[in-house]
């Protein structure tokens, strides 16, 4: 039953206000954890093309670790939303702890991939100096890896309820000290030992590890959560948590598969043009990161307001959600097509390494950085409905289609235009714009077809452990 409360949050329907209102902390948040990945890239550049290439690609492959619990942690959003909009908020509550459940067992998993690390890396066949420079990162970052995992679980539970700024809060203050401990222990300040590559994966692990216990430590004294979340004692249920993972793993797979086709991009068809493309490509796609994180916080935000309007049964304001959180993300990343194509390689400066190849550097940047105009509007259409399906549990389908468009079409297509017919870095944009466009339209076509209004994601009451 639904209080007035969370009646009147949804009476009025989606608006400018409250979209932008709900967004800011969720920009701030996602574009602090690029902050961290982008600074370490910009910390380690003075050391030259093979510690560049092996931070930033080795930040691409800690991703095919990370995406899949991510990815599942992220319908625990979803989850919190839906029943925020009913008025169920121990239940809501419960589903963090599910979150971190998954957070621990990810932990596990990283540990053993940390063993098998340096074979690993070495088999894929970079060159000597990057492979072992990367293997030590990878190493480092997954021993805390599953307080990454941890900080998106409570973030994205804290978000469902529509109180964002504690989770922006831990991940700024991750960021601050990423930048902190890589000024220790990248060359050695405050009596450090000068680290270089590891010394930037442990500042990132140590940053990540404290903002996971300070989140965590507000998640267990009950802040930042309406007052009838902890009345009682938390009753988990087992039955529950299944019902999250049946819907969180194919959110997981959403992201997994695309992730994994484009760390196979990278690793056969982009480090085959040499570790300077590669090193070149990887720093644009970081750029690119940071400036799709606005367009990615406003989805997330249109997210959760689409769920709180599902869990308060007032499904035709989701278009109207969608509509409006389309129109502004795609405006920002048209706004970011501008400034590429006038700015491309101011952008691309504090990535670029010294020595003779610092111009060529510049130049690969630069065309990547402006040809990436073609997907930014597809990009953000892609991020809206993506985030208002997953609102709505619709998990399934889009894991589907990101896999099959993705490992049928993007890879094999972008592998034979370099590795076979020779081709460069104009079709490899091609094949990336053609992907995402392709996946917008199949996407559009799945929300206008109504699925997600017959979904179920919460279900019925369940009975406890």
């Amino acid at each position: 039953m639904l209080d007035a409360a969370h009646i009147t949050h949804t009476a009025h329907g989606p608006s400018l206000g409250r979209l932008l209102n709900l967004a800011w902390p969720i920009i701030i948040s996602r574009s602090a954890q690029v902050v961290v990945s982008v600074s370490d890239a910009a910390m380690v550049s003075h050391l030259g093309k093979e510690s560049l290439a092996a931070t930033t690609t080795g930040g691409l492959n800690l991703m095919a670790f990370f995406i899949l619990p991510m990815g599942v942690v992220f319908i625990v959003s979803s989850f919190a939303s839906q029943l925020y909009g009913r008025g169920d908020h121990a239940g809501a509550r419960r589903y963090g702890f599910y979150g971190l459940a998954v957070a621990a067992m990810a932990q596990v998993l990283y540990f053993a991939g940390a063993l098998v690390m340096p074979r690993a890396v070495h088999a894929i066949g970079y060159e000597p100096a990057v492979a072992t420079l990367m293997q030590q990162w990878l190493t480092v970052r997954l021993c805390t890896g599953g307080a990454a995992i941890g900080l998106e679980a409570l973030g994205n539970y804290y978000g469902g309820l529509g109180n964002p700024r504690l989770p922006m809060a831990t991940q700024v203050l991750c960021m601050v000290l990423n930048v902190a401990l890589n000024w220790v222990f990248i060359s050695g300040h405050l009596g450090a030992p000068a680290l270089g590559v590891v010394g930037s994966a442990l500042g990132s692990a140590l940053a990540t590890l404290t903002a996971f216990l300070v989140l965590l430590g507000c998640f267990l004294a009950g802040y930042g959560e309406h007052p009838s979340a902890r009345q009682g004692k938390a009753q988990l249920r087992l039955a529950e948590l299944w019902r999250m993972l049946r819907f969180g793993i194919p959110s997981g797979l959403n992201w997994f598969v695309e992730f994994g086709a484009f760390s196979l991009f990278i690793n056969l068809v982009i480090n085959g043009l040499g570790t300077t493309t590669l090193a070149a490509f990887m720093a644009s796609m970081e750029v690119n990161q940071v400036a799709a994180m606005p367009a990615f916080g406003l989805t997330s935000a249109g997210a959760i307001l689409a769920g709180q309007a599902i869990g308060a049964k007032d499904l035709d304001q989701v278009p109207k959600t969608v509509k409006l959180t389309a129109l502004v993300a795609c405006g920002w990343m048209g706004f970011v097509g501008l400034v590429y194509l006038v700015f491309a390689r101011y952008c691309m400066l504090p990535f670029a390494p010294p020595g003779p190849e610092r111009e060529a550097f510049l130049d690969i940047t630069a065309r990547i950085l402006t040809l990436s105009i073609t997907w930014q509007i597809f990009d953000a259409t892609v991020m809206t409905l993506a985030e208002g399906l997953r609102a709505a549990g619709d998990t399934a389908f889009t894991a589907w289609v990101r896999g099959i468009v993705a490992w049928c079409v993007f890879v094999p297509g972008s592998f034979i235009s370099v590795r076979v017919l020779g081709g460069g870095i104009g079709w490899v944009v091609f094949w990336l714009t053609g992907y995402i466009a392709l996946m917008a339209v199949i996407l559009l076509l799945r929300f206008r077809s109504g699925v997600w209004r017959r979904l179920d994601l919460t279900g019925s009451e369940l009975p406890p452990i």
